[in-house]
C-alpha cells in the first residue's frame, strides 16, 4: 500500500443527511462526531436553497478545518470551491472527476461511488479518483434504493491502490466485519447521528475503536498516531 494517498485517513467518515442531521441539530451533530474521532465528514444536503447550503457548508469547513479533519461536499463541485472543502464525492451521475480535479485542484480529494463494480472502480482511479467508495452493505435508511454489495468486493478492490470505503447501513455492530474484509474508512449516516450529540459522540468513539482493533495501519503505534 506503499503509494496510497495519505491525505484520505483512514476511521470513521461521518455523512451529514437532512433528516439525522436538520439545521438545528447540524453543527453540535458534526462537532460531537469530530471530538469521537471522525476522520473525515462529507455534507450531502440535496433539499435545501442555495443559500442555506451554502451556510451550513461554510460552518462546517471551519470546524472541521479547525479540528483538521477534512470535509468534503456531496455532488457539488462548485459548493467545495466556494468553500474551500478539502474535496467531493461524486456519485456515478455526478459529472467529472477529471474537471472537479481542474476547478479544485491537484490536493483536493475526490471520491468516487463505485456500487459493487470493480469497472466503475477501475474507471475513478482513470479519472483520478482519491478514494473508492463500495456498497450498500447494510439496508440504509438513509438510501433504501441502493444495491446490494458483497463484502468480498473489499478485498478484491485492494489492487488500485486507493483508500476504500464501505457504506450502506452501517452500524457499530456491523462495521467491524467491513473493517476486516478491508475496508479503509466507514462511511456512516443513520448508525452515527440522529440521536443526542453525546450519543454521536459515543458512537464515533465505537468506531474508532473498531479501527483501532482491527485495521492493519492501527497496529502499530506509530501508525496510530499518523492516521488518528
Amino acid at each position: 500500500m506503499g503509494t496510497m494517498n495519505t491525505r484520505v485517513p483512514i476511521g470513521l467518515y461521518a455523512i451529514t443527511d437532512s433528516q439525522l442531521t436538520p439545521p438545528a441539530t447540524l453543527i453540535a451533530s458534526v462537532e460531537a462526531a469530530i471530538r469521537g474521532g471522525t476522520v473525515m465528514v462529507q455534507y450531502r444536503e440535496k433539499l435545501a436553497p442555495t443559500a442555506e447550503r451554502l451556510a451550513q457548508a461554510r460552518n462546517l469547513q471551519s470546524i472541521c478545518a479547525a479540528a483538521g479533519v477534512p470535509l468534503l461536499i456531496n455532488d457539488d463541485v462548485e459548493l467545495a470551491k466556494r468553500v474551500g472543502a478539502a474535496g467531493v464525492h461524486l456519485g456515478q451521475t455526478d459529472g467529472s472527476a477529471a474537471e472537479a480535479r481542474c476547478l479544485l485542484g491537484d490536493n483536493a480529494i475526490i471520491g468516487i461511488t463505485c456500487h459493487a463494480d470493480l469497472a466503475l472502480a477501475q474507471t475513478a482511479i482513470d479519472a483520478g479518483a482519491d478514494y473508492l467508495a463500495f456498497g450498500r452493505f447494510f439496508t440504509s435508511s438513509t438510501k433504501p434504493e441502493a444495491s446490494a454489495a458483497s463484502t468480498d468486493i473489499l478485498a478484491k478492490a485492494k489492487r488500485f491502490n486507493r483508500p476504500v470505503t464501505a457504506i450502506g447501513g452501517i452500524t457499530t455492530q456491523n462495521g467491524e466485519l467491513l473493517i476486516r474484509a478491508g475496508a479503509d474508512l466507514l462511511a456512516v449516516a443513520g448508525g452515527l447521528f440522529g440521536g443526542s450529540p453525546e450519543a454521536t459522540e459515543q458512537k464515533a468513539k465505537t468506531f474508532q475503536r473498531l479501527f483501532a482493533s482491527h485495521h492493519p495501519l492501527f497496529q502499530s503505534p506509530d501508525n496510530w498516531s499518523s492516521h488518528k
